[in-house]
């Protein structure tokens, strides 16, 4: 088995031959066919995050993620064996041959938040695949329990791999701002999230969005993808731009990028009442002013990939109303470390897909 594995963060992934595992228990065996390269990829691989206001960095290291760690939260495989665990009932419509979406977002697996179906959330012991546990930058990969297994049912890997977390983040953030679908939300950010959320507002009846981002190539990637409006955040009337481009009060912003500029102009551009939902991590502190919090009566509210129960229901909508994918760049396996330097310098558009 082959990996590309962070070995010492910020240094180059190092290749890793290994025996193949063998599924023991409940796990089970796939060979990867896709992987996606991701934004949080490079914060893993950097080693940590950004807290702003002069603070410390928050070290993934001290939030337990060891290393050497192969990444890949973003994986589609074909099921190569079960474990001896694994009963016809755990299968389900899954068997050796298929074709299946990682569930990657798991936790400890028994906590009240577990059970509940929020294993995203579990505060325990989170045990996501790709970032505490080895993920899919490899050519085999396993899954510690069938269920975490959906079938694709024909849809194309390579498209599909990004549904695991830029779908369901982006599906998860839409569903808290349904309130507002009748008239156009705000969308920070027009990469690979924010493209999947234009196709996914679409599908989920929402009038459209404003895209704003400061890439030019970006901007336009995100009007080919049905953006109704962008702005570029760089300009100085960027506020104004926004205001008239919507036409009338802005409710939601669903903010993909999580700086201190996004978020500011964000929260600037909404009514009273209006929601901010931020989902990016790109880092640093909040500028807002406090007392307009109140006064404007605004919620802010983070959102954190999303549960394996909105995955799929995401899965279901891309099948029944036929959603385009995202623009994808297929990468091989052994070109890890240059997607993710394209990704850290901004040059891809849409997503960048690793196909052993």
């Amino acid at each position: 088995m082959k990996s590309f594995q962070v070995a010492e963060f910020n240094a180059p992934l190092k290749e890793v031959d290994q025996d193949t595992p063998q599924p023991t228990g409940t796990q089970v065996l796939i060979k990867v066919k896709a992987a996606g390269v991701c934004h949080s990829d490079l914060h893993i691989w950097e080693g940590g995050y950004d807290l702003g206001h002069g603070r410390k960095p928050l070290s993934l290291k001290d939030r337990g993620v060891s290393l050497p760690r192969t990444m890949g939260h973003e994986t589609v495989g074909e099921i190569v064996a079960f474990g001896p665990d694994v009963s016809a009932a755990d299968k389900g419509d899954l068997k050796v041959g298929d074709v299946a979406l990682v569930y990657p977002w798991l936790g400890c697996g028994k906590c009240p938040t577990c059970l509940g179906g929020d294993e995203n959330m579990c505060a325990i012991k989170p045990n996501s695949l790709g970032v505490y546990c080895d993920g899919g930058y490899a050519d085999h990969m396993t899954v510690p329990n069938p269920k975490y297994l959906l079938n694709l049912k024909g849809l194309d890997p390579v498209t599909a791999a990004p549904y695991a977390c830029s779908g369901v983040t982006t599906y998860s953030a839409l569903k808290k701002v349904e309130f507002a679908f009748d008239s156009p939300i705000v969308i920070f950010g027009a990469g690979g999230l924010g493209l999947m959320a234009l196709s996914l507002l679409k599908a989920m009846g929402g009038k459209g969005a404003i895209v704003v981002d400061i890439d030019a190539r970006k901007r336009e990637a995100a009007e080919a993808a049905g953006a109704l409006a962008t702005v570029d955040g760089k300009a100085p009337d960027a506020l104004e731009q926004l205001a008239k481009k919507a036409g009338g009060p802005i409710r939601a912003v669903i903010d993909l990028v999580g700086n201190a500029q996004t978020t500011q102009l964000g929260f600037d551009c909404l009514t009273k009442g209006g929601k901010l939902v931020i989902v990016g991590l790109f880092g640093g502190g909040a500028t807002f002013a406090l007392p307009l919090i109140p006064i404007k009566a605004i919620t802010i509210q983070g959102s954190y990939v999303g549960n394996l129960r909105e995955t799929q229901e995401l899965l279901e909508l891309v099948r029944n109303k036929m959603i385009a994918p995202i623009p994808v760049t297929t990468m091989p396996l052994a070109k890890a470390n240059e997607a993710l330097i394209d990704l850290q310098k901004g040059k891809l558009v849409g997503r960048a897909v690793l196909t052993p």
